[in-house]
């Protein structure tokens, strides 16, 4: 299907749930085409830092169809054998991906959706009866406006800057943040630099024998219950971090200890309400991230917490769009690797229908 053909279903996002929704397209026989806005195979793993491990093994870790292999050495797979397992995964399939090609709307066409995007050959629309929003949260990091963030004279960054801890070498560096991204990257940063984490709670350590198998099944099973109306336990009830090896480490070295949130920024580091003071040379934000939906502004304006409202993986405003991967509200686990082929396995079988119906 040649660029600015007609199409079935377009795909915006060639990360895992693209590759997931890709997959469970291909054995519809619908014409489809994965628009995607990186250079190069891998999703948001590319941008991730380098350290990064997935949750599970490789052999629990797979999209539909073709498992991940294990990678020597590592339990835990890192973010380059993910990419290689992806980039491998499109060409296996033989997957329709064009890129890059940044998506910049989907509106409304009579009886088609058109699809505006930016390509290196300058602007080109496609004109699709169905789409798939499969862009992820990682372009959307979220940093909040604290009280003096722009009065601190050191390095600030999100966690979707960081990269590795070498230039962060002998500084005073707080983390802040109660969540995984917050956990592992203080894990590193402490064994290079003086570090101080910050957390609006007490960050809550998983059971060390909780890892992504776990979390999956739990999401699933709450997911399970809320369509049969009762009530189950979610993935919160666990904790906050997943235990994996290197924050381990990190906690029998004493370092995983969390101070309340402070009151604001100084131009020299952190202040708290009581008038305690530590001075920094930088702060790394980890404070999570929104969906990244901007494309789908002609179709609906996201609410207060960035999200959309769906049934499903189905979009209320308009039934021809599907969302895949942004969390658990667009289908169980459906951010993880595993669980976003189930979310899209869900997402194509409602589209055929719709399509063919």
């Amino acid at each position: 299907m040649e660029a600015g053909a007609d199409l079935d279903v377009a795909v915006v996002g060639a990360g895992q749930a693209g590759l997931a929704v890709g997959y469970h397209l291909r054995r519809t026989g619908l014409g489809h085409l994965l628009l995607d806005g990186s250079p190069r195979p891998g999703g948001a793993w590319t941008r991730y830092w380098d350290s990064l491990r997935l949750f599970s093994p490789a052999e629990h870790s797979p999209l539909p169809g073709w498992w991940m292999p294990e990678q020597p050495g590592e339990p835990f797979p890192t973010a380059g054998h993910v990419v290689r397992y992806f980039t491998g995964y499109e060409e296996r399939y033989a997957l329709p991906v064009r890129r890059p090609v940044r998506v910049r709307a989907v509106r409304p066409d009579g009886d088609r959706l058109a699809v505006e995007a930016h390509t290196p050959d300058g602007p080109r629309v496609w004109r699709a009866r169905a789409v798939v929003s499969a862009t992820g949260t990682w372009g959307r990091p979220r940093t909040p406006d604290h009280p003096g963030r722009d009065r601190f004279g050191g390095l600030q960054l999100h966690a979707a800057d960081y990269r590795r801890p070498d230039p962060f070498a002998g500084m005073r560096v707080a983390v802040v943040g109660g969540g995984n991204s917050a956990a592992q990257i203080l894990a590193e940063l402490s064994q290079v630099a003086e570090t101080l984490w910050a957390a609006r709670r007490e960050p809550r350590l998983m059971p060390d024998d909780v890892d992504g198998r776990v979390l999956f099944d739990v999401a699933t099973r709450k997911a399970a219950a809320r369509r049969e109306g009762r009530e189950a336990d979610g993935v919160g009830a666990l904790g906050d971090i997943v235990m994996v090896p290197p924050v381990r480490e990190a906690r029998d070295r004493g370092v995983l200890k969390a101070h309340p949130m402070f009151e604001r920024l100084t131009g020299r580091g952190l202040r708290w309400s009581d008038g305690q003071e530590w001075e920094c040379d930088a702060v790394v934000w980890c404070t999570g991230f929104r969906p990244d939906l901007e494309h789908l502004a002609p179709l609906v304006a996201p609410g207060g917490d960035g999200t959309v409202p769906t049934e499903g993986t189905r979009l209320l405003a308009d039934p021809r769009v599907h969302l895949v991967g942004y969390g658990d509200w667009t289908g169980p686990a459906s951010a993880t690797v595993i669980g976003a082929g189930m979310a899209a396995k869900a997402a194509v079988k409602e589209i055929k229908a719709l399509l063919e119906g």
